[in-house]
């Protein structure tokens, strides 16, 4: 497969392996005695994860397993492994083609830690919402136990956590940045975001007797070379973006594009105008800045600074994550590759999107829509929570920096069919235990991205943006939600469907240029609260994270307010926060608390910033860079990150202004801000000033503290007398 095609064999037109005819299973098994049941005397493939199994299109082992199986491959699972023991990995026995180990649905670090570092005591995704049944990094670990258990038998890594580390990364639990996991696991591929394509290519290849060491020009895969293959020519990274201030640094998020050029024609012209006298391609040489935005990704590449390098210079970091995420687009990104030492981590381009027809297919495999027998009667908080909600599509085109979803899936959007989403609700009716006729969710990482694409695919496979609405809504987006607005209706005048909540994430700013999808959704489906993202009230952080500024939130809000007073409805807003991120500074979530008073806004639940591997606002808080605009040496002021326990814990502080626990810190913060007018009981304060008792315990407390210099005089006065 060539790693720049374009259109790819589709999912299902695979000829199918010869163990077809023993499938499908009506749960992949997890034990011996399952295969004896079904025939079956090895597992082609067995999948390692840390979540337990739930054979539900919301769990990421199932879709790989009943994928594979499509193709006529016997699957196993292995589930929560003991990670200390070897032999918890022999219990399929050996694997024919090899081990696919997923840290699962969540990265095990931020699984098993809070923002602040803390343990977690609980896991959703583990019968009884029971912790600590997952290690540390368990892909690492995961993956060398397989090696422990069976050493000749390839280990493919997969899922959210290998995805994010794929490149040097900077840890925030370690602090430290942190090779490739590639090279701390010693697996021998990885597969970053959705795989399928990838994988069911990956596994036919094996199954044909082809060598995972051969097997390096897969789209979406990440492995490691000790040298160049010939006939590739280099791109220095700094000559795409450039670093320092020898002359002004290209944009690379400037690129050409209809939003910011004058003619979007020409990208369409230049883009089908066939190529002639094309020069013959050199080994090792590195092209000037002028050619690098057309090179032909089938023989170019480009070389990210080193490990070495991003690890010492903050700048050469920066550097990294703005090549990383000019180089996303599936239609124009070129393969990537950094040195690790005595290897150089080769990443191929993302994969081609799947097309509706195959996202179908993905969904509509005989998923049981439950936990494993095994389990019983044990509640799975994850799986509690979607059992009766539909995913409708894939990626995000927001870009928001604290978010890991575009690093993952992408930003061009993957949609289902009308009839299969329609297909999946019956399924959930007439299928999962204990329906009681609503649906609990319809949506995806966002609520309303369904179907919203670039207006023009030649556009769109040039684009060099990482969000199409930020700073502004991209002209050629897509943004009429007729689609949506039409699923809803159709969902829920099923027979049997007495309501139909949206409960994913709104992307407001999107909504309300289609007022006709938002009276349907405040009409229809909110459940009496919607929550919302504005994350921040002040444009300083607001820039951090591309995220809109709140002009869009009161229009959203004048539209919420009016739609649900015409349906006779109670209905409230209920808007998240974000509080440390890069860029908040002490000033700005003071403003933010005034904003959240003002409106009336008691937020119970805060979300302080968590450093997710390879994000843009990770880069910003480890570096003091802003990998958003051109990077220059010496030449700019840090981005402020609150990174203390005591500065982390008043940012969250400021959004729970209303907990008198927080008032005395609140007080001493404002004082020193000489904000102190803030303190008080009118309508303009923040926080009340202090009570009678706690100024007759400041008092005493004062007293102690001067009377013990004086103390500590008269002891040494006696002391000296008595010598």
């Amino acid at each position: 497969m060539n790693p720049q095609a374009t259109t790819p064999t589709a999912l299902y037109d695979h000829p199918k392996y010869w163990a077809e005819c023993l499938l499908p299973a009506p749960f992949l098994p997890m034990s011996r005695q399952e295969m004896d049941q079904l025939g079956w005397d090895s597992c082609d493939v067995i999948l390692v994860t840390g979540d337990a199994y739930v054979d539900h299109p919301s769990f990421g082992m199932a879709v790989i397993g009943r994928v594979l199986e499509a193709q006529g491959f016997r699957v196993g699972i292995i589930s929560q492994p003991d990670w200390r023991d070897a032999e918890s990995y022999k219990v399929l026995g050996e694997p024919n083609l090899y081990f696919g180990v997923t840290a699962g649905n969540m990265d095990s670090m931020i699984n098993r830690y809070t923002a602040d570092r803390r343990m977690r005591h609980d896991d959703a995704y583990t019968p009884h919402d029971e912790g600590g049944k997952r290690p540390d990094r368990a892909v690492t670990v995961y993956t060398q136990k397989c090696r422990e258990a069976y050493s000749h038998i390839p280990v493919v890594i997969g899922g959210i956590e290998a995805s994010l580390r794929r490149l040097a990364h900077y840890d925030y639990w370690s602090e430290s940045v942190k090779r490739s996991v590639l090279i701390d696991s010693t697996a021998d591929i990885l597969l970053y975001g959705n795989s399928e394509r990838a994988l069911v290519d990956l596994t036919h290849r094996l199954a044909n007797g082809q060598s995972i060491k051969d097997i390096t020009d897969l789209r979406g895969t990440a492995f490691l070379r000790k040298k160049i293959p010939q006939g590739w020519r280099e791109i220095d990274s700094t000559s795409v973006d450039q670093v320092g201030a020898a002359k002004k640094a290209k944009n690379p998020y400037d690129a050409p594009h209809p939003s910011n050029c004058d003619d979007a024609k020409k990208i369409r012209t230049e883009s089908e105008a066939p190529q002639v006298n094309k020069p013959e391609t050199q080994v090792l040489s590195l092209v000037p800045d002028t050619q690098a935005i057309k090179t032909d990704p089938n023989s170019t590449y480009i070389r990210m600074p080193s490990f070495d390098e991003v690890e010492n210079d903050p700048v050469l970091y920066a550097h990294s994550d703005r090549i990383f995420h000019r180089e996303t687009n599936p239609g124009n990104a070129r393969p990537l590759v950094q040195n690790q030492g005595r290897n150089d981590i080769w990443v191929n381009p993302p994969p081609i999107p799947l097309e509706t027809e195959e996202l179908d297919w993905v969904f509509e495999q005989p998923y049981k829509r439950v936990p494993h027998p095994t389990y019983g009667d044990a509640k799975i908080p994850a799986y509690e929570m979607i059992r009766f909600s539909v995913n409708i599509m894939r990626g995000c085109f927001g870009g928001c920096t604290f978010c890991s979803i575009t690093e993952h899936e992408g930003r061009i959007i993957q949609s289902r069919s009308e009839k299969s989403i329609l297909n999946e609700v019956e399924n959930i009716r007439d299928m999962t235990p204990g329906f009681t006729g609503v649906i609990s969710d319809l949506g995806g990482p966002t609520a309303n991205m369904y179907r919203l694409n670039c207006k023009d695919k030649k556009i769109e496979e040039t684009c060099r943006r990482p969000s199409c609405v930020y700073p502004s809504i991209c002209v050629n987006l897509e943004t009429d939600h007729k689609h949506t607005t039409q699923l809803y209706r159709k969902t829920r005048n099923l027979d049997g469907i007495k309501k139909v909540v949206v409960a994913s994430g709104l992307r407001y700013d999107l909504a309300v240029k289609d007022p006709e999808y938002v009276k349907e959704l405040v009409t229809h489906h909110v459940g009496g609260y919607l929550k919302i993202a504005p994350e921040h009230s002040e444009d300083g952080p607001l820039s951090k994270m591309m995220k809109p500024g709140m002009d869009s939130y009161y229009e959203f809000k004048e539209m919420f307010e009016r739609f649900s007073k015409e349906a006779g409805k109670k209905q409230y807003l209920i808007p998240y926060f974000i509080s440390a991120h890069p860029g908040s500074t002490n000033t700005d979530m003071m403003h933010l608390s005034l904003w959240l008073k003002q409106n009336k806004f008691r937020v119970d639940q805060v979300q302080n910033f968590y450093p997710s591997p390879m994000a843009s606002a990770t880069t910003m808080y480890f570096t003091g860079k802003n990998p958003l605009k051109p990077l220059k040496r010496n030449a700019e002021d840090p981005i402020f990150s609150a990174k203390s326990k005591e500065q982390r814990t008043l940012h969250k502080a400021f959004l729970r202004y209303h907990d008198p626990e927080n008032w005395p810190m609140l007080r001493k913060a404002l004082r020193r801000m000489g904000k102190a007018e803030l303190i008080g009981h009118g309508d303009d304060c923040l926080v009340p000033g202090e009570s009678r008792r706690e100024k007759e315990i400041q008092r005493r407390e004062s007293r102690k503290v001067k009377q013990k210099p004086k103390a500590r005089g008269a002891l040494n006065k006696r002391r000296n007398r008595s010598s």
